[in-house]
């Protein structure tokens, strides 16, 4: 058996964060209070559903997907009224988006997504003068 891909999703809680994926007849899921202790419990429900067929899962293997108000969450660096200037929406509507008040259209999260990935290969391509 090739050792599988692992996409959890993850999703913002009243308290914490849950975490699920379904790997061909495993269906795994987890949570935590904080990113952290997240990141440690997936890891340990993935390494345990796989220890027979002897695969180690590091977190760096495992692809996580968000809502939008959990990836915000997490991601609080990212200022919601900059992106909302950058991809020209009304930053009203994002905060709404991103604290889980409304819920955007496939049009909307994708307009979102690619502002925050646009900013991610920006500051990916940054680089500092040695002085």
């Amino acid at each position: 058996m090739k050792k599988p891909k692992i996409i959890m999703t993850v999703l913002k809680e009243d308290e914490g964060y849950s975490a699920f994926a379904q790997v061909g007849e495993y269906y795994i899921a987890t949570q935590g209070d904080s990113w952290q202790e997240l990141n440690e419990m997936v890891l340990e429900a993935i390494n345990l559903c796989f220890e027979e067929e002897g695969f180690t899962y590091t977190i760096d293997e495992i692809r996580f997907e968000y809502d939008l108000e959990s990836f915000f969450a997490f991601y609080k660096v990212i200022n919601v009224k900059a992106l909302s200037d950058r991809i020209g929406m009304n930053p009203s509507l994002l905060s709404q988006y991103t604290n889980g008040i409304k819920k955007p259209s496939a049009k909307q999260v994708n307009r979102i997504l690619n502002g925050v990935q646009q900013i991610g290969r920006e500051l990916a391509d940054a680089r500092f003068l040695m002085r």
